[in-house]
């Protein structure tokens, strides 16, 4: 299967591994630790850049829940089955721990030349043998780092990943870090062949899995795609939703009834707490861990009003990735229909509650997209978010700031219309003013800005405005 974008991260490894070619850095060897999200393609870009690099490599992947023992012997067989030079030394060679399959793979790196290692699904081998961590601290200080390997560990579970380096545990300080994130909308667009405005309706769909918009026929509209999807119960759009969350959570889990409280529209501890709990709302104490361990796992994101007043009691809670929040909100419960064949029904669902679904949906990418473009106007603006007030009136989609949570100074006030006919006007300017005057920071000289699907009236007296070719370009390679 053709490799598409990914060139800012094979660039970035490329520079690592540069480092290990050139001897340029503090140790001979290079370790990175390489996370993100289930699916997000990180097995696929590591075997890629092996590929690309020319170099003598290995990759291994462990598996959930195996005996440790039969991992070690895995470990150094694929190591014996490399072109590493130094595998026939380690042919037939049987570790009785980590220790003693890791320094197999430091047999096996050759000493003049570059050579890769990548240990896939890191989490897994860190779940099951606690001696793991230790044994590549040990064989990492003694053997792997004074020859010239890239050392890349991959890792879905991104709070694993991130203790790995944490203080005090034994690999801290060893590695640098890299996160592998969706495909971008750039690339959505480039795969998809589509237009600035339809790339990032897929973007949205999609998630930017590669798997998924690998799926999406060139050219085809989003009703297509849908209705081509919804007719097949096996296609990727359904598929990777279940997967994803069965690799993080178990269906019956209270962390799952949580996810799902959110990916419903639930966006307050409430009112999650009373979608979850069933008969009975869960209790805070219940309640209070769990969100933290979706946040901690990233799948949850919490936003607060963003203003020169601290607000930390007024959070709404999202589902983090776009595709898992459109997963839930039309999939998974459209799932036993398009098992029986009435992908159709499945597909008048989403029609019904699309426009409403992606006007909330779309905020977050247009926050991260201007936190890209606004510098440019507002040199210092490092925080895009948006301003409520506990009953969401009034409610400002965009203010942009000199820092978050709480701004010392309020850049901008600005409103997000994303219809398909129709174009940002008068009736929605005076509401940005009346609504922005509510933001605490703001005054009557504070700039308002737009962003529309559809265009802005001729005018409006805006300090700027942006649509869709300014959001894909803001994620192009400068």
């Amino acid at each position: 299967m053709e490799f598409h974008g990914r060139s800012a991260d094979l660039d970035l490894l490329a520079r690592e591994f540069g480092i290990v070619a050139d001897a340029t850095g503090p140790t001979r060897g290079r370790a990175v630790i390489m996370t993100g999200r289930r699916r997000v393609g990180k097995s696929r870009l590591a075997q890629e850049f092996c590929d690309r690099s020319g170099a003598p490599y290995v990759v291994f992947q462990a598996t959930r829940g195996r005996n440790p023992a039969a991992e070690w012997d895995d470990f150094t067989a694929a190591l014996a089955q490399s072109a590493l030079p130094g595998a026939e030394l380690v042919s037939g060679l049987r570790a009785g721990d980590w220790n003693q399959a890791l320094r197999s793979l430091a047999l096996a790196v050759p000493d003049g030349t570059p050579s890769i290692a990548v240990i896939d699904e890191v989490p897994w081998l860190v779940e099951q043998d606690q001696e793991f961590e230790g044994a590549l601290q040990t064989v990492w200080d003694r053997h792997l780092s004074a020859k010239p390997v890239l050392l890349l560990l991959v890792g879905s579970d991104m709070s694993t990943m991130e203790a790995l380096q944490s203080y005090g545990r034994p690999f801290f300080g060893r590695a640098a870090k890299m996160t592998v994130q969706p495909l971008n909308v750039a690339d959505v667009r480039s795969m998809t062949g589509l237009d600035a405005a339809d790339a990032v309706d897929a973007s949205l769909i999609t998630g930017g899995f590669p798997e998924i918009v690998q799926s999406w026929r060139r050219g085809a509209s989003r009703t297509d795609f849908l209705r081509e999807s919804v007719a097949n119960p096996l296609s990727p759009l359904l598929a990777a939703g279940e997967l994803t969350l069965l690799g993080e959570f178990p269906e019956a889990s209270r962390s799952r009834a949580v996810l799902e409280a959110i990916g419903s529209g639930e966006r307050t501890f409430g009112a999650i707490a009373a979608q979850a709990g069933g008969t009975g709302a869960l209790p805070s104490g219940t309640l209070s861990p769990l969100l933290n361990t979706l946040q901690s796992k990233r799948v949850v994101a919490v936003d607060l009003p963003l203003s020169v007043k601290p607000d930390s009691k007024n959070k709404r809670y999202r589902v983090a990735d776009p595709y898992l929040r459109f997963w839930l909100a039309f999939l998974q419960r459209s799932i036993p229909l398009i098992e029986r064949g009435r992908g159709d029904l499945a597909l008048e669902r989403i029609e019904r509650s699309w426009t409403t679904w992606r006007g909330r949906a779309i905020e977050p990418f247009i926050r991260e997209s201007l936190l890209r473009l606004a510098p440019r106007a507002w040199p210092g603006t490092e925080a895009v978010g948006g301003w409520w007030n506990r009953q969401n009136n009034p409610e400002v989609d965009l203010v942009g700031a000199d820092r978050e949570p709480v701004a010392a100074h309020v850049h901008f006030a600005g409103s997000v219309k994303w219809l398909e006919t129709q174009a940002f006007g008068r009736r929605e300017y005076e509401a940005l003013v009346r609504d922005a005057a509510a933001v605490p920071g703001t005054t009557e000289d504070t700039p308002l800005v737009a962003v529309s699907r559809c265009g802005v009236e001729d005018g409006l007296p805006l300090a700027a405005s942006w649509g869709p070719e300014d959001l894909v370009r803001a994620w192009q390679p400068s």
